[in-house]
């Protein structure tokens, strides 16, 4: 588990990259600079890991390319202490960078293969979300609700209606929606039943599956 000098400049460049996109938030962009994205990687991609593109993590699933990571989680506004339900743990990089945000993290990954990696993962590099669960993203955490913020990092068809159950009055969900291609949308919640949308272009996600395990 190394974290080397040269690991750090390559993120350095990373950031630079990031900003010239337009990622502006600087919690977000000091976030990216200090996580391993390596380190949440198979060894063989080692090399790529800083790099501004998505790579396969077993199961099916992909790691989102660090500009879709940043973008999601500046949109998210985050506060320190903001209770946070994530919908596809993955590879852990999103979830390490709401931790590092000061977020209480929620996550729940439905690939059992990715669940018991991050579960092994997470300790060893001192991230330690409120609560790492097995289970259908589309029903969310009921038990734990309500939530500051909810993102999802797999592309919808529709929002789930429980998510938006979920939310607080104030909050905010960031969702991939869409089959093939997904917009990046943004829905505020202004009080029981209204909700105010916002859409933000287009990005590519794997699918979000409902759960077959």
């Amino acid at each position: 588990m190394k974290d080397t000098a040269k690991h750090q400049g390559l993120r350095n460049q990373l950031v630079s990259i990031l900003q010239q996109k337009g990622i502006s938030d600087k919690s977000v962009l000091e976030a990216i600079q200090k996580i391993p994205r390596h380190l949440f990687l198979d060894s063989s991609f080692e090399d790529y890991a800083y790099q501004d593109k998505a790579f396969p993590i077993g199961a099916g699933q992909t790691i989102s390319q660090p500009y879709t990571v940043a973008f999601q989680s500046q949109l998210l506004q985050v506060k320190k202490d903001d209770k946070i339900l994530e919908i596809g743990t993955g590879s852990g990089y999103q979830t390490a960078v709401l931790y590092k945000l000061g977020a209480k993290v929620y996550t729940v990954e439905r690939q059992n293969e990715l669940f018991k990696k991050t579960n092994a993962l997470f300790p060893k590099l001192g991230i330690r979300p409120k609560h790492l669960s097995f289970g259908d993203g589309y029903k969310g955490l009921p038990l734990h609700a309500p939530f500051d913020s909810i993102i999802v990092t797999a592309g919808a068809p529709f929002i789930p209606k429980p998510l938006m159950a979920q939310l607080k009055i104030g909050g905010r969900l960031v969702i991939p929606l869409g089959e093939n291609v997904q917009i990046m949308t943004l829905l505020i919640r202004k009080n029981e039943t209204q909700f105010e949308k916002h859409e933000f272009g287009e990005f590519r996600f794997v699918p979000l599956l409902e759960d077959k395990n």
